[in-house]
C-alpha cells in the first residue's frame, strides 16, 4: 500500500462544526421519533434527517438509515430542481423514485432555511427528513406488493407544495390521505416529519445568530473538502488495480432464475470507478434498484472503511469523521440505465431500496475484499426480511398497518466474530418491541430468539439470524419480501457460508413452506415464522 497525503484540516474546527450541523439532525430525529404516530416511525425509527448547504451538498447526517442517507442528495437536488423560487414556510414533499426518491413508502420532506440577519433572497441551507411510511396505497398493505410496475405498488408523489408560505396545501394533504389505508396514522407521521423541520429550521437559525452565516459557509466549505481529503486518503490506501466480484439475488419472486449483480472496481490514484455493466436487466418485478439506491450502497461500503480508519494517518482526526458530499467525490459509479441497478420508469422498485441495495453491497464489499483481504468482513445476511401486513384491528374497527424488518446474523470480521441478532448494512432501524407489537397490532409473538449454528463456521464465526414467529388475531393480508433463501451470504478467507433464511407458515396444525417472495392473505391462529439467514465465517478454523 502507498502512503496517503496527510489530512492537514484544523480537527478541531472540523469536529466542532460536524458536531454542531449533526447535533441539529440528531434533534430533528428525536423530535421526529417521539412525535410520530407509527410503532415503525416512534419504535423502529425508520427515518432519517439531514443538513444541506445553500448550493444543496450534503453537509451533515445523523446515524440513522444508511440506504435513505446516500440517496437523500437527489431528493434535496429534485425539489431544487422543480421549484427555482422559495420562501419561508415552504416544506415541498416527494417520493417518486424516478424522480429524486427510492421506494414509494420513503416520503421525503425538504424546506429551506433562511438567514433572518441577512438580505432576502435564496436559502442560506436545507433541512431535509425522509420516512418510511407504513402504508402508501398500492396493491397490498404496507405498499410492498409482488409488483410488476410502479404503478401497484402505491401513490407517486413528484415534488410538490405540502406547505407554502407557512401555510398547509390542504389539496396536496387530502389527495394522499385519500389514496392510504391509514389516513390517521399518515397524517400524524407527517406532522412529526414536519415537527422536525420546524426544530432543524430554530437550531439553524441560532447557529445563524451565534456565529454569522459566512462563517457557517466557510466551515461547510471546509467541512466538504475535508471529507474529500479524508475519502481520498482512504482510497490511497487501497491498492491499485482492478478488482472483480459478482453476486446474486435468489430470484424475482416470480419463479425466475437468480439475478446477477455484477461489478468491476477499479482503483487508481485516490480515485474509485465502480463499473456495475454485465448485471441483470431490469425486469417486470420489484427487485429494480434506482440509481440513487445503488450510488447509496456504494458510498456506504466506502464511509464504512473511512470511518474505520484503514489510513494510519486518520488517527488523529475526529473520533467521528463528518459524512458529507465530499466524501462522495472520490468514487465515480457506473451504473447501466435500464439495468436491476438504474432502472427506469415504469418498472416496480418496491423491493430494490430493500433488498437490491443489501446485494450491491454484498458485491462492492467482495470487490474490496480481494483488494484489502485482511479488513473486510464476510457477507452478512443480506436481506431486510420485510413483512407487510394490514387489515381492520377488531379490538377497535379501525384500519392497520404493519412493517417491520427483521435482524439476522453480521459478517464474522477478521479479528471479531459476527454479531448475533443485528440490523446490518444499509438498514439501521431497530425492532419493534414485543409489548408495543401485541398493543398496537392484532398479532401474538410466538417466538422471538436467536438460532444457533446459523452462523458460518470459521476462525471468526458468522453471527447467527433470528426466530420471529408471529400468531395472526385477525384477518390480514399483506407481503414477505426478502433473500439470502437460496443462495447463503458468502465467507471468506476460507470460512464458511452463512445459513440461509427460511419462511414457513402454520395453519391448521399443519406446515406449509414458503417462497422467499410472496404475497399472503392469512386467518385468526395463522402463525407467520420467518428464520433469518446468518453471517458467513472469517477464515479457515
Amino acid at each position: 500500500m502507498r502512503a496517503s497525503k496527510k489530512i492537514r484540516s484544523d480537527p478541531a474546527g472540523c469536529s466542532l462544526f460536524a458536531s454542531l450541523f449533526c447535533s441539529i439532525a440528531e434533534e430533528m430525529g428525536i423530535t421526529l421519533a417521539r412525535t410520530a404516530y407509527s410503532q415503525n416511525i416512534k419504535e423502529r425509527r425508520d427515518f432519517s434527517c439531514a443538513i444541506f448547504s445553500a448550493d444543496g451538498e450534503l453537509v451533515a447526517q445523523a446515524a440513522h438509515i444508511p440506504v435513505h442517507l446516500g440517496a437523500m442528495p437527489m431528493s434535496v437536488a429534485a425539489a431544487l430542481h422543480r421549484f427555482s423560487s422559495w420562501s419561508p414556510g415552504d416544506i415541498v414533499i416527494l417520493n417518486d423514485p424516478f424522480d429524486g426518491g427510492t421506494h414509494l413508502p420513503d416520503i421525503t420532506l425538504v424546506s429551506p432555511v433562511f438567514d433572518p440577519g441577512g438580505k432576502e433572497g435564496k436559502p442560506a441551507a436545507w433541512i431535509a427528513s425522509r420516512a418510511h411510511h407504513s402504508d402508501i396505497g398500492g396493491m397490498t398493505p404496507g405498499s410492498l406488493p409482488i409488483s410488476g410496475e410502479i404503478y401497484q405498488e402505491g401513490l407517486r408523489i413528484p415534488p410538490v407544495h405540502l406547505y407554502q408560505d407557512g401555510k398547509i396545501n390542504t389539496s396536496v394533504f387530502d389527495l394522499l390521505l385519500a389514496n392510504v389505508r391509514t389516513p390517521e396514522e399518515r397524517r400524524g407521521d407527517l406532522r412529526a416529519q414536519v415537527s422536525a423541520h420546524i426544530v432543524g429550521e430554530k437550531r439553524m437559525h441560532a447557529s445563524m445568530a451565534k456565529y454569522g452565516m459566512t462563517h457557517l459557509n466557510i466551515q461547510m466549505r471546509d467541512l466538504l473538502d475535508y471529507g474529500r481529503r479524508m475519502m481520498q486518503a482512504t482510497v490511497l490506501r487501497i491498492p491499485d488495480g482492478v478488482y472483480k466480484f459478482e453476486d446474486h439475488l435468489d430470484d424475482d419472486g416470480r419463479g425466475g432464475p437468480p439475478l446477477p449483480i455484477r461489478v468491476s472496481l477499479k482503483i487508481r490514484g485516490g480515485r474509485a470507478k465502480l463499473d456495475f455493466s454485465g448485471s441483470a436487466e431490469q425486469l417486470d418485478c420489484n427487485l429494480n434498484a434506482v440509481e440513487s439506491i445503488t450510488r447509496s450502497a456504494v458510498y456506504y461500503c466506502f464511509i464504512c472503511l473511512m470511518v474505520t480508519g484503514i489510513d494510519p494517518d486518520m488517527q488523529s482526526v475526529p473520533a467521528k469523521p463528518p459524512v458529507n458530499a465530499g466524501c462522495f467525490e472520490p468514487i465515480d459509479v457506473i451504473a447501466p440505465l435500464g439495468t436491476i441497478v438504474n432502472a427506469t420508469s415504469p418498472v416496480a422498485v418496491a423491493g430494490g431500496n430493500i433488498e437490491t441495495s443489501q446485494r450491491i453491497v454484498d458485491t462492492v464489499m467482495g470487490a474490496l475484499s480481494a483488494a484489502l483481504p485482511g479488513i473486510i468482513p464476510a457477507a452478512s445476511q443480506g436481506t431486510m426480511n420485510n413483512i407487510a401486513l394490514g387489515g381492520v384491528d377488531p379490538r377497535t374497527g379501525t384500519p392497520f398497518a404493519y412493517y417491520e424488518t427483521i435482524a439476522g446474523g453480521m459478517g464474522a470480521r477478521p479479528t471479531l466474530d459476527g454479531i448475533d441478532g443485528v440490523q446490518a448494512h444499509m438498514t439501521n432501524t431497530m425492532n419493534t418491541p414485543i409489548e408495543a407489537l401485541e398493543y398496537d397490532y392484532p398479532m401474538r409473538v410466538e417466538r422471538y430468539a436467536l438460532t444457533p449454528g446459523t452462523g458460518g463456521k470459521g476462525k471468526r464465526r458468522g453471527g447467527n439470524g433470528v426466530y420471529r414467529d408471529l400468531r395472526m388475531l385477525s384477518h390480514v393480508r399483506g407481503s414477505v419480501l426478502t433473500d439470502r433463501r437460496r443462495i447463503a451470504p458468502y465467507g471468506l478467507q476460507g470460512g464458511m457460508d452463512g445459513k440461509t433464511g427460511q419462511n414457513r407458515l402454520v395453519r391448521d396444525g399443519r406446515t406449509f413452506n414458503l417462497p422467499g417472495k410472496t404475497e399472503l392473505e392469512l386467518k385468526p391462529g395463522d402463525i407467520l415464522k420467518i428464520r433469518t439467514p446468518g453471517g458467513g465465517g472469517w477464515g479457515k478454523s
